[in-house]
């Protein structure tokens, strides 16, 4: 004799189902296909959340380097002068720095001449 799952089965599937609410095509209405798409759909989330920090590291880099062009230096220069300056801001407030308030970021290119 078999054990077919009962309420709790019944719980499962229906949570599985609000997950993949909003899917296409049968995604959303069978078992199988839905929970085949969210196991899929969890695993590129767990994926790009690491992918996202990257994302932004790159956009952070390059918003200071175009910064630091236009203060006549390059990124590698301004990141090696800071360390050796002995200034401490991380690329995050950098890049914030060097969007929102150039001359601020102008004085800490002038601070590691």
């Amino acid at each position: 004799m078999r054990v077919k799952g009962g309420p709790q089965g019944h719980l499962r599937h229906k949570k599985v189902l609000k997950i993949t609410k909003g899917q296409r095509g049968s995604k959303h209405l069978l078992f199988k296909r839905a929970n085949e798409a969210m196991l899929k759909s969890l695993w590129y989330a767990t994926r790009d959340r690491r992918v996202r920090k990257r994302d932004l590291r790159k956009l952070w880099i390059a918003r200071i380097n175009a910064a630091a062009r236009l203060n006549g230096t390059t990124y590698s220069k301004l990141v090696s002068a800071m360390k050796k300056a002995s200034i401490e801001l991380n690329r995050k407030m950098l890049a914030d720095i060097a969007v929102r308030n150039p001359q601020a970021f102008a004085a800490v290119v002038a601070k590691t001449r």
